[in-house]
């Protein structure tokens, strides 16, 4: 699959400083596996910024977030060009989403003796579910939960600690993390499938010149057709838990 050249207008809207900036969160370790001595991070999301300014013809700028939600943040205030995070209709009123390059699933841990088979067994009056508090699957929980509920935290080890602490009847998370988390407790279990899909995409400001967003479309679709998206995963490890996502 070829990717015609960027126009002017496109490089323009995506790069007006003439540099990439792009907004990248750490809190996803598949996503970023690793931030080297100076800050510097490594994985694929970082991967798909730096392939995106080659083709405009531009430097990167890889500037560092601790989560979605200060990435989100960001939209508004000019000070990036491209984010690379989760595709959440909360989000998507400052921001133009891609199609996702890359997808996680999000599932629920349950305590030893809980009889819950799916969330809607933990969607019910008096049940409390730990989450990571911004987090594309916490947004998705907050739009679709009706009964239970959410025991918003800061960070993933918050969230596993709550559930712990206070006897919470779940915790939400992506499943590769939540497989990390039941080696330290082992009676815990996971269930089956998942309650939503975290879209991993690209995204630009909404007052640009939609040239760039354009581009920005084509380009992710070329990433995963060439199987540049699949080559990124694999070389940082993350293959099995980080998937690609479909051609749109």
């Amino acid at each position: 699959m070829d990717l015609s050249p960027p126009s002017a207008e496109a490089v323009a809207a995506l790069a007006p400083t003439g540099t990439l900036r792009a907004a990248i969160n750490l809190s996803n370790f598949l996503l970023v596996v690793e931030t080297l001595d100076g800050g510097t991070p490594v994985g694929p999301s970082p991967d798909m910024a730096r392939a995106l300014a080659d083709s405009l013809g531009v430097p990167v700028e890889l500037t560092t977030y601790p989560s979605p939600g200060a990435v989100a943040d960001g939209a508004v205030d000019g000070v990036w060009d491209i984010g690379n995070i989760g595709a959440q209709p909360q989000r998507a009123v400052h921001i133009n989403f891609t199609a996702a390059y890359a997808e996680i699933e999000a599932t629920l841990m349950v305590p030893e003796g809980s009889d819950a088979r799916a969330l809607a067994d933990l969607d019910q009056p008096g049940k409390r579910i730990a989450v990571k508090d911004r987090a594309a699957y916490c947004l998705w929980l907050e739009r679709n939960i009706e009964h239970a509920e959410l025991v918003k935290v800061e960070s993933l080890d918050a969230s596993f600690a709550a559930f712990v602490e206070q006897g919470l009847d779940a915790n939400a998370g992506l499943r590769p993390r939540l497989v990390e988390d039941l080696s330290n407790m082992p009676s815990a279990r996971l269930l089956d499938g998942s309650f939503m899909t975290v879209q991993q995409a690209m995204g630009t400001p909404k007052d640009r010149d939609p040239a760039g967003f354009d581009y920005l479309k084509r380009f992710v679709e070329h990433a995963k057709a060439t199987g540049m998206v699949t080559k990124s995963i694999t070389r940082h490890g993350v293959g099995g838990r980080l998937k690609p996502a479909p051609l749109a």
